[in-house]
C-alpha cells in the first residue's frame, strides 16, 4: 500500500499520535477536526456556529494541502456535543457542501477533547 501523510500548517496540528490526513489507495482520510485555531491553538469560539465554521475552514485546509475541494468529499462524520446543536450546525455545514453533498452521519457524544462542541472527519476521493 501506498501511503502519505498529509500535513499543513493552515489547519491545527495533531494534538495527540496521528496525522492531519493520510492518502491512501486514491482516497484521503482525514482525522476528527475540532475548532482549533491553527494559529493559537485554542478553540475558536463559544457558540457552535463559529465552532463548526472553524472546523471545516480546518478540513478545507487539509483538502487543499491534498489538491482537492469540498467537492472531493465522500463521507463525514458529525460529533456533536449536544444533538440540540444540530439544526444550527447544519445550517453553517451546509454552506461548505453545495452540491453532490458527501454521506454523513451526526452522533451525539458524551465529551469532546478540549471541551469543543463539535467535531468533524471527513473521507475524499483523489
Amino acid at each position: 500500500m501506498n501511503k502519505t501523510v498529509i500535513h499543513t500548517d493552515l489547519a491545527p496540528a495533531a494534538i495527540g499520535p496521528y496525522s492531519q490526513a493520510i492518502k491512501a489507495n486514491g482516497m484521503l482520510y482525514i482525522s476528527g477536526q475540532i475548532p482549533l485555531d491553527p494559529k493559537t491553538g485554542s478553540i475558536n469560539g463559544k457558540d457552535i456556529g463559529t465552532q463548526t465554521t472553524q472546523v471545516l475552514n480546518n478540513l478545507k485546509a487539509i483538502l487543499k494541502e491534498a489538491g482537492v475541494d469540498t467537492t472531493a468529499v465522500v463521507k463525514t462524520t458529525v460529533y456533536l456535543q449536544d444533538i440540540k446543536d444540530f439544526a444550527a450546525m447544519n445550517a453553517i455545514y451546509g454552506t461548505f457542501f453545495t452540491a453532490d453533498c458527501p454521506a454523513r452521519v451526526a452522533v451525539q457524544v458524551a465529551a469532546l477533547p478540549k471541551g469543543a462542541l463539535v467535531e468533524i472527519d471527513a473521507i475524499a476521493a483523489l
